[in-house]
């Protein structure tokens, strides 16, 4: 049986469940999510594998007008990550109007090949608002196949994945078949850090943070993992601290319980916060940190 093997490139604005579809297509929590704007800020490759198959997906930033160096890179990601897509998957959200959406549109537009336009969320509105919905985005990206679909509960999840798998073309596999991805244990350890930023800080913190994994070290017993929390400003660091340690103590707290259920190990978290004002717009410190 000949051997087939691709990838599918999603693209959607910020907040409409582009990583939530990504861990459902893989059934696993790969990515992190969060009901906030622009959770993934990397080009995340998640690989499902079958015995004659290598479906790799790629979640990217969602897409935006971009207000600093660092989101002008995001949107440098996507770009790239649409060269070598063979299938293209535009992620919209029941009730977001193809006018205000242009920027996807018009990217989408410019791949030629196979693209679905999926509308997500539709559990969230009365079902006589579903046909309209997708009529509406047909109109708009007439070549695409368009599909409702709920990310998070799963409608047409399995149905969309076996769809994928058929538009694939004949390619050996482009990663070792027992590969999840192509990021290291250090990148999903900053990440698991930096959602729980945005889960329990507010306003620009989460934003204005990287998370930088300076040493992971793995024994039978333990994994020792210090780390640290970059912001912009004096006053930033003293937020992410908070009064007496306590703010920075539950972060810890809580990323360390997430990081022992991924590594399925004991962990020990040492976390240091420092300010850096210009990591947002300094292009050579943008590149240490991966975009």
């Amino acid at each position: 049986m000949a051997h087939k093997a691709g990838y599918v490139n999603i693209i959607g604005e910020p907040n409409v469940g582009k990583s939530t579809l990504l861990n459902a297509l893989l059934g696993e929590q790969l990515v992190i999510t969060n009901p906030k704007a622009q959770t993934t800020r990397h080009r995340i490759l998640g690989i499902l594998n079958g015995d004659d198959y290598q479906l790799v997906l790629s979640d990217t930033p969602g897409i935006l007008d971009p207000q600093y160096r660092m989101q002008e890179r995001m949107m440098s990601a996507v770009d790239e990550a649409l060269i070598d897509a063979d299938t293209l998957i535009v992620l919209v959200e029941v009730g977001q109007k193809p006018e205000r959406s242009e920027n996807v549109l018009r990217r989408a537009r410019r791949f030629e090949g196979p693209k679905v336009l999926l509308v997500n969320k539709v559990d969230a509105v009365p079902q006589e608002d579903v046909l309209p919905a997708l009529e509406l985005w047909q109109a708009a990206l007439p070549e695409a196949k368009v599909v409702p679909l709920s990310a998070l509960h799963g409608l047409n999840v399995e149905e969309l994945k076996a769809y994928l798998i058929a538009q694939l073309p004949e390619h050996p596999a482009y990663f070792p078949k027992d590969e999840l991805s192509d990021r290291s244990m250090r990148f999903f350890v900053s990440e698991m850090i930096r959602e729980k930023m945005l889960s329990l800080y507010k306003q620009e913190i989460p934003y204005s943070a990287q998370v930088v994994v300076n040493s992971f070290e793995e024994s039978e017993a333990i994994v020792r993992i210090q780390a640290d929390v970059i912001v912009m400003r004096e006053g930033q660091k003293g937020i992410v601290i908070g009064e007496g340690g306590k703010a920075l103590r539950r972060l810890g707290t809580e990323a360390r319980h997430a990081i022992e259920r991924f590594v399925d190990n004991k962990v020990f978290l040492d976390l240091k916060v420092k300010v850096d004002p210009d990591w947002r717009e300094d292009d050579r410190k943008l590149k240490g940190y991966g975009y």
